[in-house]
């Protein structure tokens, strides 16, 4: 397990990843858990303590894109002053007059620049801000976003989610439905990366992953690395002890084409705490022109 080292006398805490050059991209996805308001003294929930680890391990990755889930606006904002000035985010929150939690993708302005965004309801009527259906009762959003790299000139269309928590067929029709997005996206722009983030509250084992990658357009950025930094956390620890070979429901997936060099599920712990209930899942990707004919999966 990687332990950061602390701030001290002008050193920063060591990167899982950090910051990568052109060609490549560093995608993350974090459920940063949502702020609640009454704990127990000491609980490892409380957001005035865990603010404080998220802002050191975002500082130290420096992702290309960030797809987050769980959150609220003033969360919004911490994460976007964690990761610094250069970077920013598109997304609203998920009820109707756009409050309650954020799906929101950041992303490094110094790298992508955005072209278009969009928020879709995870129900029949997607289009409906705040809509719901399908069995769930909390209300589900995908955000969609298209980028330019400056860098490159490549294209990155990012589809950012968190399927519901309680009902099966929300999350396999969810899953449904994101699949048909990124066969849209990729129907119109062939040769762009698509990657898609996500807390998908369901393991590999699940009729909603073969949704997601059963077709082989989407791809499992864990089983595709080549290189894997870390062992397999399971990426809902609760605060509790981390186990090797858990269960993973936080996913990065990428369309055809796209080499992952290498992934991680982030376990860091600051003195034993940790800044989420969830662990962060990260890959570099190369997108499929820079590529030495990409990888099959």
């Amino acid at each position: 397990m990687r332990r950061h080292k602390g701030t001290v006398g002008g050193m920063t805490d060591a990167a899982l990843i950090g910051g990568v050059t052109a060609p490549d991209l560093h995608v993350m996805t974090y459920n940063i858990r949502r702020r609640v308001p009454t704990l127990r003294p000491g609980s490892p929930d409380k957001w005035d303590t865990r603010k404080l680890l998220l802002r050191r391990l975002l500082a130290a990755e420096q992702p290309t894109l960030l797809g987050a889930q769980e959150a609220l606006v003033d969360q919004v904002d911490f994460v976007a002053a964690a990761l610094g000035p250069h970077y920013r985010w598109v997304g609203r929150g998920r009820h109707a007059a756009g409050t309650d939690e954020h799906n929101p993708i950041f992303y490094d302005s110094r790298r992508l620049q955005l072209t278009t965004w969009q928020q879709r309801a995870l129900s029949s009527t997607p289009h409906a801000h705040g809509s719901r259906s399908w069995g769930n009762l909390t209300r589900r959003v995908v955000v969609s976003a298209a980028f330019t790299d400056l860098a490159t000139g490549a294209r990155l269309l990012a589809f950012n989610t968190h399927f519901d928590h309680i009902s099966w067929r929300s999350r396999l029709t969810s899953a449904a439905f994101i699949t048909s997005l990124v066969n849209s996206a990729l129907a119109a722009e062939p040769d762009a990366t698509i990657v898609v983030t996500g807390d998908l509250n369901a393991t590999v084992d699940s009729a909603v992953y073969r949704r997601l990658t059963g077709e082989g357009v989407l791809r499992d950025t864990w089983l595709l690395a080549a290189e894997r930094l870390t062992p397999q956390w399971g990426t809902f620890s609760g605060y509790r002890r981390l186990r090797k070979g858990g269960a993973r429901i936080d996913f990065v997936l990428v369309g055809p084409g796209v080499t992952v060099t290498s992934t991680g599920i982030n376990a860091a712990r600051f003195d034993g705490r940790a800044a989420s209930d969830h662990e962060p899942v990260q890959a570099v990707l190369r997108p499929a022109r820079f590529s030495a004919g990409g990888q099959s999966g």
